[in-house]
């Protein structure tokens, strides 16, 4: 291969000139030419080594499916390893190395391995390396092998963008198909979205035309392009439908140039029209993987798009009715085009590292370039990514588009149409929603079948090095299905995903079968159609947008009174109130809630509504605990499961009336438990019976608790009796404030006479200012959740996730009888009879004072038993704090039962101190509850 760039064409910038390097030398090529494409113009031959042989590998292709030529490139202070080249943009200063060859693609030490082929065939690391133990041998494989490497630094303000768009009808491709359909449906008056993974509209018209209805191709093409927009419809360059997932979203890549991350759009289309296009399919001949040996459509692409002649001494191998015209436009840029027909005898490359020349039996034929194709392969990946069908067109030897997958059709070359004149028939169609006529009978491609049995390697994958043979040898082992042939030798699994290799390589099984190509079958298309960094698909999700803070509708309030604000299961709430000395003014808001009353925000706590004809059952299922005997205006604490019987989240259920109920799980737990039930809801039940709706930030809630609570509520005119006959402990009332609906429930988590408020978010301001302003004069006022966390814990209330672990079953927390008695099932009813959830030491909830008088036990320090190497865990602490109310610490654990009984004293250990401490019941404060029922 000699290339070189001819004097005029192509749509590069010839008045710019760019500099970059390759493997250490350094070369000039001009905006709009890609990486590929200047190296061809500077007659590069060799840019890359292939996967297993490290065989010489030149470029292919013009642009995705290229599988030869992968690059690492580094701009600036920045590496981007396993860059295609062929669609890796030219920058100035770009510094690139071919991968998987040291020192350099031309002189790779390890290209040696070819030496070796006939002991590496398909399968060999299964047979070779089993014994005594794949794993000894598999990090010298792995340094081997491989492409790029990654480097760890992170490339600055390299992030994808995220954004959706919808529209009537979305064109994929801009080629003249795609161009004609999307102005006609604009024009027609659709909402009209064309994307494009060039530069620029046009496609193929590039390649294989000069004139177009009598325009010359780039006028045409601006023409088409200025009446699209005028008539409304947009167009996006340099932009990949790079997948079609559920619902028919479209997963779109739209380039930023190399130093920036790619951002993805999310295209929602009432129709979808694919006008891909389609590739070169290789032919399969002896030394077929030379340097100098590539695609005729890619030839033509370099020529028509960036201006280069990639040979001097060319010969075409060609088995297709269209190859005539692209030879004659490379003939016609200078080449010396000698036309070779490949049926009958075996064509063979002559050459080492590049072509020499082409043999065909004894004859020889010198040429520097070789440029073959076995006939032209519709792009049809999206097609199937959506769920269409494939026809086999035996005239054509190609998959075409079959059954339609719901709003998609296709059209031009993608849909099996190759000669412009029927493609824009199909496209004028497309655009008028009217039915595409027949494809056109005008072309035809019979690629010679493989010669197997020959001692010559041909090859189907060019990347990953898979030849004629290994499909032979996988044959002979009975790997046949084309799912176990693509494991075993590894075909199609290469960065390109066997664009160019997965016909050629059905096609040989088939032969080697006697059957059909469409009796051998197919490989499944799955995205992404081309490679796409990693970012992409984590864009924006990192920090604040990947797990954004919720924010309470009081925050302004809070932050007025003094609040120091921090994160609590996922909400940004206040810590605690007051400038002074941080545990002052905790240890300050304790003795205040406990002396007089507390006001605390308590909106992120869950409102989940479960409601319809099923609801009772429903709930009652949830439950670990029996819901279907509660009453309506009544509440009940309850736990809910997982299946393996583990405690997932606490919380109460307030049934508002006979096919309604409000459950409050905890503030981090909401979104958890509304996906949890709505599983079971559609699990085993029937969802139009049952309707779950989350209402948390519907219901913003205000807690009064205290001695001194009622005396602030009765201010507040809910229109409710507060006496506590009327309205007792574990209760609800519907009330009013301000003139809107209010729920208030009588709950607690301090363990004191509580109220909680909830109100429509308009009111909870005036809410808020109404409990404040009446908590002043008794010396109440708010506290934050440090404080509400030791209030907590004196009554002994545990936190799920804090005061439990993965382990933890209900009767370990002492909630035993639902477990023996309740008859009905309920969500991991049958585990908690398993061994391990009747073993006699499980770990059981506990508390624990300090016998020695000191300061509180470490959160985390564990319950010992034994000395040195005998030395043995039996459980640990949980929570710990000093209890202003107590005036001691007090602790809460998980300790195996039989490592001590309530009032033994346990050995505690900590980074190697160990310190006393004696085991108690976990409530600390009012035993009795007389104050929770005041």
């Amino acid at each position: 291969m000699t290339g070189r760039r001819v004097e005029t064409g192509g749509l590069i910038d010839r008045s710019r000139t760019l500099a970059f390097s390759f493997d250490g030398r350094s070369y000039r090529g001009h905006p709009g030419d890609t990486l590929a494409s200047a190296l061809l113009a500077n007659g590069v031959q060799i840019l890359g080594r292939s996967f297993k042989y490290h065989r010489p590998r030149g470029v292919w292709g013009a642009w995705f499916d290229d599988p030869n030529a992968i690059i690492n490139v580094r701009l600036g202070n920045d590496e981007f390893p396993n860059c295609p080249a062929a669609t890796t943009p030219l920058e100035n200063g770009m510094q690139a190395r071919a991968v998987n060859a040291f020192p350099s693609a031309r002189n790779d030490i390890k290209g040696l391995l070819d030496r070796f082929s006939r002991f590496m065939p398909a399968g060999f690391y299964y047979k070779t390396f089993m014994w005594p133990d794949w794993h000894l041998f598999e990090p010298a494989i792995r340094r081997m092998a491989g492409l790029g490497h990654l480097n760890p630094a992170e490339i600055k303000d390299y992030q994808s963008g995220q954004a959706h768009d919808r529209c009537d009808m979305l064109v994929i491709g801009g080629g003249p198909a795609g161009l004609v359909a999307a102005r006609r449906a604009a024009e027609a008056g659709q909402s009209v979205l064309l994307i494009e993974d060039h530069p620029e509209a046009g496609g193929s018209l590039y390649r294989s035309a000069d004139q177009i209805d009598g325009q010359p191709v780039a006028d045409w093409v601006r023409a088409q392009v200025q009446a699209l927009t005028a008539a409304g419809g947009r167009i996006r360059l340099n932009a990949t439908a790079y997948g079609i997932y559920d619902h028919g979203m479209v997963a779109v890549a739209h380039s930023n140039g190399l130093t920036r991350a790619p951002d993805l759009i999310r295209v929602r289309a009432k129709q979808v029209v694919l006008a891909t296009g389609a590739i070169d399919r290789p032919l399969t001949f002896a030394n077929n993987d030379r340097p100098g040996v590539m695609s005729l459509d890619g030839a033509a692409e370099y020529l028509g798009r960036y201006g280069v002649l990639v040979g001097q001494k060319i010969a075409v191998l060609a088995t297709h009715s269209h190859a005539l015209t692209l030879t004659e436009r490379l003939g016609e840029a200078g080449a010396d085009i000698r036309q070779i027909d490949p049926a009958g005898k075996l064509p063979e490359a002559l050459g080492r590292s590049r072509v020499t020349g082409v043999k065909l039996g004894s004859k020889r034929i010198v040429c520097d370039t070789i440029l073959a194709s076995a006939g032209y392969v519709p792009l049809v990946h999206l097609w199937r990514h959506a769920g269409g069908k494939l026809d086999w067109d035996a005239e054509k030897s190609a998959f075409v588009p079959g059954q339609p997958p719901g709003n998609m059709i296709a059209i031009g070359a993608a849909n099996g149409t190759f000669d412009l004149e029927h493609t824009l028939e199909d496209a004028r169609a497309a655009g008028s929603g009217q039915p595409l006529p027949p494809r056109s009978g005008g072309y035809s491609a019979q690629p010679p079948a493989p010669q197997t049995g020959s001692r010559k390697r041909q090859w189907i994958d060019f990347q990953h090095d898979v030849t004629l043979k290994d499909i032979e040898l996988a044959a002979r082992e009975n790997y046949v299905s084309v799912e176990h042939l693509k494991r075993y030798t590894t075909l199609g699994m290469a960065s390109d995903q066997g664009k160019t290799s997965n016909l050629p390589g059905l096609t040989a099984m088939a032969a080697i079968q006697g059957k059909s190509v469409p009796e051998t079958g197919t490989t499944t298309f799955r995205p992404p159609f081309v490679p796409v960094p990693m970012e992409l698909y984590r864009g924006a999700r990192r920090q604040q947008q990947f797990h954004p803070l919720k924010r309470l509708p009081l925050e302004a309030q809070h932050r007025a009174q003094g609040a120091a604000l921090g994160e609590y299961g996922g909400w940004l709430r206040p810590g605690w109130y007051g400038d002074g000395d941080t545990e002052t003014e905790i240890r300050r808001e304790v003795r205040m809630a406990r002396n007089s009353a507390a006001v605390f925000d308590a909106s992120p706590l869950g409102k989940i509504e479960v409601m319809g004809p099923d609801a009772e059952a429903f709930v009652d299922f949830i439950y670990y605990n029996t819901i279907r005997t509660l009453k309506p205006g009544h509440i009940r604490y309850g736990f809910m499961l997982t299946e393996t019987g583990i405690v997932y989240d606490d919380g109460v259920i307030a049934r508002m009336d006979d096919n309604r109920f409000v459950i409050s799980c905890s503030s981090s737990h909401v979104e958890g438990v509304n996906g949890l039930l709505e599983a079971w809801r559609q699990d085993g039940n029937n969802p139009d019976r049952i309707f779950v709706h989350d209402t948390t930030q519907n219901w913003p809630t205000v807690t009064v608790s205290g001695p001194r609570a009622r005396d602030i509520v009765t201010q507040l005119d809910l229109d409710i009796n507060l006496s506590p006959d009327a309205f007792p402990h574990m209760t609800w009332r519907a009330g009013q404030f301000q003139g809107a609906p209010a729920r208030v429930a009588r709950v607690s988590f301090t363990g004191d006479l509580s109220y909680e408020i909830s109100v429509p978010v308009s009111l909870v301001e005036a809410l808020w200012q109404a409990a404040s302003d009446a908590a002043a004069p008794l010396d109440a006022g708010p506290i934050g959740l440090e404080a509400l966390s030791i209030l907590r814990a004196e009554k002994g209330y545990l936190i799920i996730g804090k005061d439990t672990d993965g382990e933890t079953m209900p009767h370990d927390l002492g909630f035993g009888i639902p477990r023996q008695r309740k008859k009905t099932a309920f969500v991991g009813d049958r585990s908690l009879h398993s061994d391990k959830a009747s073993q006699p030491h499980r770990k059981q909830l506990v508390g624990l004072e300090v016998a020695d008088n000191g300061a509180p036990l470490p959160t985390g320090a564990h319950v010992v038993t034994g000395n040195g190497a005998q030395l043995q865990s039996c459980g640990y602490v949980t929570s710990s704090y000093h209890s202003p109310t107590l005036n001691r610490p007090i602790a809460l654990g998980l300790v195996q039962a039989g490592c001590g009984e309530t009032g033994d004293e346990v050995d505690i250990f900590h980074l190697g101190q160990r310190r006393k401490a004696v085991l108690t019941s976990p409530c600390f404060f009012d035993p009795e509850g007389d104050r929770i029922h005041a």
